[in-house]
């Protein structure tokens, strides 16, 4: 094994190990060596086999290097796991898709729509407009409206402030829609009022919701929303860049918000995790809602959440309003928790902090990338990364 690359299981797999070699050295050099990225972690999986696992840099400011269990803020990288614990209530015929969203919200009974939050709906908020983000509603970090300002204001976009879901629900119905349900798309707190509607439909909080349904069956043991002191020592740093382009920190892992308890679970972002426990989630995915024997998920079930779900078959690019997300909007469709390729079928998503995953079920490979920088859009290092692995494919026989 060179740069942590598996060389005998590459070319098992089918994968050219000398590109994966230079993958890696780009990274290293490129981003750790040039002081951009303060770590990086990769796990690069075909046929379930990892083909690359990668773990460089400090861990923290004082210096600690980073080790192969770390743990990360993934931000919307719980998103995907929000909707898989969602789309299990509909599997059990709790809720539909087609469930108008104030069946369990009733506090969303007097939505109206634009800036003088006059406007009545077109037609009512459904579940599947929050999981493919078509709802109407928006992120403050968006900045683009005065509607966005006013979820400043009320901080609906910080969630390691103390608040509970009922306070979240009535703060965001106080405030009006960007436009009508399944207008456009916008990427937004849905998915958090997704995850309200699962504590709501299951009568306990979230994290109890994923810990029974998700977590434990696939042996996640990491994964949870509030880092518990066991595994403080695991946390990275987060850093920023601020004006200047420089990197600062923006929270410690030592004493990082996302220990505190009290805080909004948030469906849309409030997740900790590593690589190896997403890994497994990502695994369950590209089989089809099982692993290990545990089913989460029909295969028909997940082969829905990966095709595009945007109205009339559109991509991100004629229908989205939104200034950040993260994803491209060329050719981009959206499913039932992440993008996906309109032309390959891939799908992924990522989060604030620079991580990401993707799975190509074609190629049944998995990519799961993790650092810890706000903003996602500072570097090009996800399609850098997504390229150098597609590059590194070789025909099967």
């Amino acid at each position: 094994m060179t740069n942590g690359v598996d060389r005998v299981a590459a070319q098992t797999a089918g994968m050219d190990p000398d590109r994966l070699d230079a993958l890696v050295d780009f990274l290293d050099r490129t981003y750790l060596a040039s002081g951009r990225l303060p770590h990086m972690q990769l796990l690069v999986s075909r046929d379930e086999q990892p083909v690359v696992s990668w773990a460089r840099g400090a861990a923290r400011a004082s210096g600690e290097s980073l080790s192969a269990d770390a743990l990360y803020r993934i931000a919307s990288m719980t998103k995907p796991v929000t909707s898989v614990a969602f789309m299990m209530l509909v599997e059990a015929g709790k809720v539909a898709l087609d469930t108008p969203v104030v069946d369990v919200i009733p506090e969303f009974a007097d939505l109206r729509v634009g800036r003088a939050n006059r406007a009545r709906l077109k037609r009512p908020m459904l579940m599947i407009d929050l999981l493919r983000h078509t709802s109407g509603l928006t992120y403050g970090l968006q900045r683009q409206t005065s509607i966005d300002a006013r979820y400043r204001k009320l901080g609906l976009d910080e969630f390691q402030q103390p608040r509970t879901s009922d306070q979240f629900i009535a703060d965001l119905a106080s405030l009006p829609l960007e436009f009508s349900p399944g207008e456009r798309w916008n990427y937004s707190v849905a998915t958090d009022v997704l995850g309200v509607v699962i504590e709501r439909l299951e009568g306990r909080d979230l994290e109890s919701v994923f810990r029974e349904r998700i977590f434990a069956p696939l042996g996640m043991v990491d994964t949870t929303f509030a880092l518990p002191d066991a595994k403080a020592d695991r946390m990275t740093d987060a850093w920023r860049l601020d004006e200047k382009g420089e990197r600062q920190v923006a929270d410690l892992g030592a004493r990082s918000g996302w220990r505190r308890q009290g805080r909004f679970l948030s469906g849309g972002g409030g997740l900790v995790s590593g690589v190896a426990d997403y890994h497994r989630f990502a695994r369950m995915l590209l089989r089809g809602g099982e692993l290990d024997g545990v089913r989460l998920l029909r295969a028909d079930t997940v082969a829905q959440m990966r095709s595009n779900q945007l109205p009339g078959g559109g991509d991100l690019a004629s229908l989205s309003s939104a200034m950040f997300s993260e994803a491209d909007y060329q050719d981009v469709g959206f499913g039932l928790g992440f993008a996906m390729g309109l032309e390959r079928g891939e799908y992924y998503w990522g989060g604030v902090f620079s991580t990401y995953f993707w799975v190509d079920p074609v190629e049944r490979l998995i990519g799961i990338f993790m650092t810890q920088l706000l903003p996602s859009s500072a570097y090009p290092v996800r399609a850098q990364l997504r390229a150098g692995v597609t590059e590194a494919l070789v025909r099967r026989g």
